[in-house]
């Protein structure tokens, strides 16, 4: 059977939020216009030098029935949290925090003169197991592998398997593929994408082409969402700029979704017992 390239499904504008203490975000999955793409809820880039943009962070909060991946390219974020947990990660470092029946944390990021850089994904837990026990994971850096083709692209690989490379980050229910890949000028990539896993790509820097569904070349200037229709790979190709996009791709848990705030579960009945384990202390 002939292979099929994934084309633009959709093309997302990310859209300015403000969350936690006073934090300036761009999200693209988790608006009115994205609201979910299974089995990823939330997508957002913080990129700021003006300490007032980040500084106040995003003190104690819960979570319940969902997992939030932190990738920080740069500056730096100290976490803590009710399992223990404690440290601060940097550019290049991946924070995998699986919530589970629940979990109390804090995230602050450091003020410093080259401010602030990076992403949060939020992936859906599937029930069997939105009440299992909590877990955190930090990957530094140098953990993390990176793959340098002949023609100069660079991927490094955060979770999944990529061309026999493993990411450092497992055990994850999604099955997920997270890819940073940078891509020179005049360059092509191509990357095989399980046809079965919901894709997407994030044009954070330069910008890249991605094909249409007419089969034209569409160009996608950073910073960008694109939502990649089914098939069995994607090729992206630059011309006169390079480009660097995050790359994930994940199996769809096609279950029903009760979100409010920072707890996703599968009704509105499991919210509400949510919301009742932290009015008595019970939550975690």
């Amino acid at each position: 059977m002939k292979s099929l390239s994934r084309h633009v499904e959709r093309i997302i504008e990310p859209q300015a939020v403000v969350e936690g203490a006073g934090v300036k975000l761009k999200r693209s999955i988790g608006t009115q216009t994205l609201d979910y793409l299974d089995p990823f809820l939330l997508l957002d880039h913080f990129s700021s030098t003006d300490r007032r943009d980040y500084e106040a962070g995003f003190p104690l909060h819960p979570h319940r029935g969902i997992e939030t991946v932190t990738y920080v390219l740069s500056g730096r974020v100290s976490h803590k949290d009710t399992l223990g947990s404690a440290g601060t990660i940097g550019p290049g470092d991946v924070q995998w925090m699986t919530a589970g029946r629940g979990i109390m944390h804090e995230e602050m990021p450091q003020v410093s003169p080259e401010g602030i850089a990076g992403f949060q994904l939020w992936v859906n837990l599937p029930a069997k197991l939105k009440m299992t026990a909590p877990r955190y994971q930090n990957i530094l850096s140098a953990e993390v592998p990176e793959i340098e083709k002949e023609n100069g692209v660079r991927i490094r690989v955060i979770t999944g398997e990529v061309e026999g490379t493993a990411g450092p980050v497992s055990g994850i229910a999604a099955n997920p593929i997270y890819m940073d890949v940078s891509v020179p000028s005049q360059t092509t990539f191509t990357q095989a994408i399980d046809s079965s896993n919901t894709a997407f790509a994030y044009v954070f820097q330069g910008e890249a082409k991605f094909s249409a569904a007419d089969g034209a070349e569409q160009v996608v200037q950073s910073p960008k969402l694109v939502v990649l229709s089914a098939g069995d790979f994607v090729e992206v190709a630059t011309a006169d700029n390079p480009a660097r996009f995050l790359l994930v791709s994940g199996r769809p848990l096609r279950e029903p979704v009760a979100r409010y705030g920072p707890f996703v579960m599968n009704t509105r009945e499991e919210i509400e017992e949510a919301l009742d384990d932290l009015r008595r202390g019970t939550f975690v």
